[in-house]
């Protein structure tokens, strides 16, 4: 069994409040986990309303799966125009590590 999960820096667009904050990331956490189907949180920055940090995690019976999956949310996150994207922090356990 193979553990992979994602970490996300994140610095918002156009967000002047905690409540526009939600607004960005509620949506995007959702999306995330339909298309992907993976866990997903906001993990960080709570309380900073231009900042978030999120994390995505799944487990897969390959490592190479996880991979995948982990490499496309990446490019999806990134890929939002809302969104600038500072920096990510990926890794992958096997179950027996």
């Amino acid at each position: 069994m193979w553990i992979g999960w994602i970490e996300f820096d994140i610095l918002l667009g156009d967000v002047h409040s905690l409540k526009e904050k939600r607004s960005v990331v509620r949506p995007l956490l959702a999306e995330l986990k339909r298309r992907f189907d993976v866990s997903v949180a906001e993990v960080g920055d709570h309380e900073q309303h231009r900042r978030t940090q999120l994390g995505a995690g799944l487990v897969a019976a390959d490592r190479a799966h996880v991979v995948e999956v982990l490499t496309a949310v990446e490019r999806f996150v990134a890929a939002r125009p809302e969104l600038e994207l500072l920096s990510t922090r990926q890794r992958e356990l096997r179950s027996d590590d």
